[in-house]
């Protein structure tokens, strides 16, 4: 779920994407001029959602969940929620026109993975996890006009610590997406990604003790870092002006596969009462302004 998680924050429709993705007509095409309205300069989008995921990282079992959006650009600083959590790009280049970008800034959220919600009576037996609260940072580059004049590709990779004792681990999350309108109301993104995890994180969500074991049924597993997972997601999103550069209200829909791998997709948790392909399906409703 750490994947899904980090590729929903692509259900905020990004006006770092969206506000020269959208800004097109025939006319400005011509005069390759972009016109960026209500994303000129301050903005911020909110909505409201829901989604529908795994129980827990690796289950079979999905749950229904609300997801509130908030995301926005305040003198050329961007920021927005991220899965349960909050990210920022310090990098006051929001409102540029330069055709490479550079992001950096913060991330913090909030894992609350087998801690509730755990739908399998197996896996409950293994006890809740603890809420984990992990902070870090981003960073990346994002070029414009790769194959069109509004089009982009954005190369990212986010670091996170666990500073609440709950896994008390290291997650490295290296992604790539490309981002292009279709018309003056329509978005779309793809992305790919995947995540390293340290020993003390897959110890914590994937590995079986001996009192697990006991409780359980489940065998013992001793389950080891490295790569986890990977993914890929597509992001869709529509004006409901007819032209984003208006701001007002719009719709957005995001759908994510991620497959765990190694320890993660061996451990019981997983192969015997689980699944290591984890679907990721939300949509919603937004308003920029």
């Amino acid at each position: 779920m750490k994947i899904l998680i980090r590729c929903a924050t692509a259900l905020c429709i990004s006006a770092a994407l969206c506000a020269p993705a959208f800004a097109q007509d025939s006319q400005v095409i011509k005069a390759e001029v972009v016109d960026r309205g209500v994303f000129a300069g301050d903005w911020v989008m909110v909505g409201v959602g829901a989604g529908y995921h795994p129980s827990y990282d690796g289950s079979d079992d999905y749950v229904l969940f609300p997801m509130p959006n908030a995301q926005g650009s305040v003198g050329g600083i961007e920021f927005g929620v991220r899965g349960p959590g909050l990210y920022a790009d310090l990098i006051a280049d929001g409102h540029s026109d330069n055709n490479v970008k550079f992001l950096l800034g913060p991330l913090v959220r909030v894992r609350m993975d087998r801690h509730s919600n755990v739908k399998d009576p197996i896996v409950r037996l293994l006890g809740k996890v603890d809420v984990a609260v992990e902070v870090g940072a981003r960073a990346g580059v994002s070029f414009s006009k790769i194959i069109s004049p509004y089009d982009s590709l954005t190369l990212s990779s986010d670091i996170q610590w666990d500073v609440a004792g709950a896994h008390k681990g290291r997650l490295i999350s290296p992604s790539i997406s490309y981002s292009t309108p279709l018309s003056t109301a329509i978005f779309t993104s793809v992305a790919l990604s995947a995540t390293h995890v340290d020993d003390n994180y897959a110890a914590t969500y994937f590995s079986v003790d001996q009192v697990g074991s006991s409780a359980s049924g489940l065998p013992q597993f001793d389950a080891h870092g490295g790569w986890k997972s990977y993914s890929a997601s597509m992001l869709g999103g529509v004006d409901l002006s007819g032209d984003v550069r208006d701001g007002g209200w719009g719709l957005y829909g995001f759908v994510s596969y991620s497959r765990l791998i190694n320890d993660a997709k061996r451990s019981p948790i997983t192969s015997l009462r689980g699944d290591a392909g984890q679907w990721f399906v939300a949509g919603g409703i937004s308003y920029t302004f």
